[in-house]
């Protein structure tokens, strides 16, 4: 159903069971995929696409200009919705920068209200945004993660998958797999609740602690650090240990730290 009122380019396939509600806007060159709801007054810009059963809630705009000084760039590159996920009222999802760029969401994803992903960001499946969480430019998101309200995130920062960010947290630096990170930068252990939902088995666990531990045992510079416990191969044997290694070994921005005893807080970054 499209109603009379929203503005749907004639070019845009729409599929039977799509539903575009009043004054909404779905500009030429997006595809919809079936089942696809376009909540009243949202916007959905040349460029993007959205997966099967994606919803769009009011006041939404997918696909808008990226924030930056100067000229922005021409309308360029795309941005992807995967199927399923759900985007609440006010979120903004931004175009990339480059011609040949993409800003995805990946699947079965909830943006929370007034959330905003910044231009070529990618969020992988299953990722949570609660409220006025802001993704800037170039932001990684791993599967499964969860980032508390108000949290906000760096451009070039990497959060792996299954992460736990708390409510307002400033994220700075790369925050590994399966870690969760609250405050400024800080890390405080291992999301172990999250990993018992996810049914990973208690051997794959006992590995991460491990690795965790060697990885967060003391100051020194961690990448470093994992480089060697991956050569020694003692930890890590298990996919979800060697994840968490690994993460150290790429990334632009150094990665958040755990409290030093004492309560100061270790240095940041490498």
């Amino acid at each position: 159903m499209i109603h009379p009122t929203a503005a749907v380019h004639p070019e845009v396939v729409v599929p039977p069971s799509v539903h575009i509600g009043a004054f909404a806007i779905v500009e030429a060159g997006v595809t919809l995929g079936e089942g696809c709801v376009i909540g009243d007054h949202a916007i959905v810009r040349s460029g993007s696409e959205l997966g099967a059963g994606v919803m769009v809630d009011s006041f939404v705009v997918v696909g808008g200009q990226p924030q930056m000084r100067g000229s922005a760039p021409a309308a360029v590159g795309r941005v992807r919705i995967g199927a399923r996920s759900v985007l609440r009222e006010g979120v903004t999802v931004n175009r990339p920068t480059q011609q040949n760029g993409i800003t995805v969401v990946g699947e079965d994803c909830m943006l929370m209200a007034n959330s905003h992903v910044g231009h070529d960001s990618q969020v992988g499946n299953q990722v949570t945004l609660a409220n006025n969480v802001m993704l800037a430019g170039h932001v990684h998101i791993g599967d499964g993660s969860f980032l508390g309200g108000g949290a906000g995130v760096h451009q070039f920062v990497r959060i792996g998958c299954g992460v736990m960010i708390g409510g307002n947290a400033s994220i700075s630096y790369d925050v590994p797999p399966y870690a969760i990170a609250a405050e400024r930068n800080q890390i405080c252990g291992l999301n172990v609740v999250g990993l018992r939902r996810s049914k990973m088995a208690s051997s794959a666990i006992a590995d991460l602690k491990q690795c965790y531990h060697a990885i967060y045992a003391g100051p020194g510079d961690l990448r470093a650090r994992a480089e060697r416990v991956l050569a020694e191969a003692q930890f890590g044997s298990e996919p979800a240990g060697r994840r968490f290694l690994e993460f150290f070994v790429g990334g632009k921005r150094g990665f958040a730290r755990t409290r030093q005893r004492g309560g100061d807080e270790a240095s940041e970054g490498e």
